[in-house]
């Protein structure tokens, strides 16, 4: 006989396992709903569930199991990625919850109108541990998208592990509230699986902002489990901090997607009144330890899971490889691992993301730790462009940052006491927001796009005065200075441009000029715009500050 885990692991038809827009939604609903989307599917043997709300994702990914097809799961709903779908799996449609859904592929929209007036009980489906649930899908060496298998025996074993460890196993009821997707793995596991296979409930809303993380927090019953990500907790911090708000009090914290700060992870626990619990893992290997932040630097490997070190064929140090509990193969692990014991180990960072600049190492997550603990720093990141990872590659390490209230020398005076000096980013970008995803990331090739563009915006505000310009003539002999009138034309131009706008008609309310500007001399423009409209300017050569003022609002 094949060995079968049940859909859900609840001990009755009554329990709750949804909390719908503040409604209860029963098993016995929801196993319902499950019936009755399973009986609606189209033909085609994979589903591509996109489904915004996590109730709705949770009965479509349950529906396609009961059905008897796969579910895939990539990292991105890319047209790139869809095409990859396509080509994987010719027979996949998308099933959605969106009117406006564009996906190039046949679209199944979700059967919301659904009744429970005649939902009776009936056994929960019993489903086999070999039976392929998803395929999720990662970058591979190349870029092509790589999918990884997930049964429903790993699932299970895997799950129910991380519920016993988390202490959600056999205790009385709680709910989760998940600010990342369902559809990445940390969302997938840890707030959908999680609460079939744990027994207990979840929220269907995805919170994003602080405001909305509050209120859905007072909008479901305690025991709350908020399973959030760096990125969102800090907003959260950010948010408490500025309006001195008491957040509703919570069970349990999970984090997971990026290392977490223990500054950070200490400042969390006051104000919800509840431990942090920190994840590891990978889409191979599932989630296989974790961490209380606020009192240790030290992870803890799951039960049966055990990390053994292997060289690597190059003889450049050691990989470990995870193997045991719900891992069914031995997988070589993307990170630099450190052991304490069988038990205990240390991460430190990834291995793609260690650097070696003029003979010293570190890693992008040290560096992005150290930029974003600085006082001021709303988000930081490190980058290092794909050719500049040897030893020549000093002026090459660069950071974007978003730090409305500071300045350049403001936090290259504070890197300096926080890292190495051959760590300095060069250049140091400014920018308005960093484009994170759903989860907190910062795909790579999103994050070369921004400094493309900013590169872009940088060439705009930069000019050079030509030294056959006719204003130079007389201006003066035999020492030509750029006019102050000929700054602050080219000035307005670059201003506009990068504005979109003309000032081929304003008011300049104030100019100064600070010091000379020869011909030839390339002259940066750094500007910023009052919330009363007038923008204020500074022209620059190099270092050296050569002029600045002000332009009106437009009236």
């Amino acid at each position: 006989m094949p060995t079968t885990f049940p859909l859900v692991f609840h001990a009755s038809p009554d329990q709750t396992i949804a909390w719908r827009n503040g409604e209860r939604v029963s098993v016995r609903a929801f196993l319902a709903d499950v019936r009755r989307v399973a009986a609606a599917l189209p033909d085609g043997g994979h589903v591509f569930n996109v489904c915004a709300d996590r109730y709705r994702f949770t009965v479509s990914l349950c529906a396609t199991l009961v059905a008897g097809k796969t579910s895939l799961l990539p990292s991105t709903h890319t047209p790139e990625m869809v095409r990859a779908l396509a080509s994987f799996a010719p027979d996949a449609f998308c099933l959605h919850d969106n009117d406006d859904c564009a996906i190039d592929l046949p679209r199944f929209r979700y059967p919301d109108s659904l009744s429970h007036s005649d939902d009776k009980d009936e056994p929960v489906p019993q489903i086999d541990a070999a039976r392929i649930v998803a395929y999720v899908f990662t970058s591979g060496s190349t870029g092509a998208p790589v999918p990884h298998r997930k049964t429903w025996g790993f699932l299970v074993k895997n799950v129910r592990a991380a519920a016993d460890r988390l202490g959600l196993l056999d205790v009385e009821p709680a709910t989760l509230i998940g600010t990342v997707p369902p559809q990445h793995m940390y969302g997938f596991e840890s707030t959908v699986l999680l609460a079939m296979l744990g027994g207990i409930a979840f929220s269907n809303r995805q919170p994003f902002y602080p405001v909305d993380i509050r209120a859905e927090l007072a909008a479901v019953p305690e025991r709350r489990v908020l399973v959030s990500s760096p990125i969102h907790l800090r907003a959260l911090s950010a948010n408490a901090d500025a309006n001195e708000d008491t957040l509703p009090r919570a069970a349990l914290v999970l984090s997971a997607t990026a290392p977490l700060a223990e500054k950070l992870a200490v400042d969390t626990e006051a104000r919800l009144h509840a431990p942090l619990m920190e994840i590891y893992g990978s889409t191979e290997t599932g989630q296989i330890a974790t961490r209380r932040t606020a009192q240790t630097a030290a992870w803890e490997l799951f039960p049966d899971i055990v990390f053994t070190p292997h060289a690597n064929d190059d003889g450049d140090g050691q990989t470990m490889w995870a193997s045991g509990g719900h891992v069914e193969v031995p997988v070589p692990m993307g990170d630099a691992l450190e052991l304490i014991d069988d038990t205990h180990f240390l991460l430190h960072g990834r291995k793609a993301d260690l650097i070696n600049i003029a003979g010293k190492r570190t890693s992008l997550a040290y560096l992005n730790h150290q930029l974003n603990a600085v006082p001021g720093v709303v988000d930081g990141v490190f980058y290092m462009p794909d050719d500049s990872r040897d030893a020549d590659a000093v002026q090459r390490l660069m950071a974007l940052v978003v730090a409305p209230g500071l300045n350049a020398a403001d936090v290259q005076r504070a890197l300096r006491e926080r890292i190495d000096a051959a760590f300095m980013p060069r250049p140091l970008m400014f920018v308005d927001t960093l484009p994170r995803n759903a989860t907190g990331k910062l795909p790579r090739e999103v994050l070369t796009h921004l400094i493309e563009q900013e590169r872009a915006k940088k060439a705009a505000l930069s000019f050079t005065i030509d030294a056959a310009h006719p204003a130079l003539a007389g201006h003066f002999p035999g020492r030509p200075i750029v006019p102050g009138v000929v700054l602050l034309d080219h000035a307005l131009d670059a201003i506009g441009h990068a504005l979109g706008t003309s000032f081929d008609a304003c008011k300049i309310e104030s100019a100064k000029f600070l010091s000379p500007a020869s011909p030839g001399e390339t002259l940066d423009v750094a500007f910023e715009s009052a919330a009363s409209g007038a923008i204020r300017f500074t022209i620059r050569a190099g270092e050296r500050a050569v002029a600045s003022g002000s332009i009106g609002a437009k009236g």
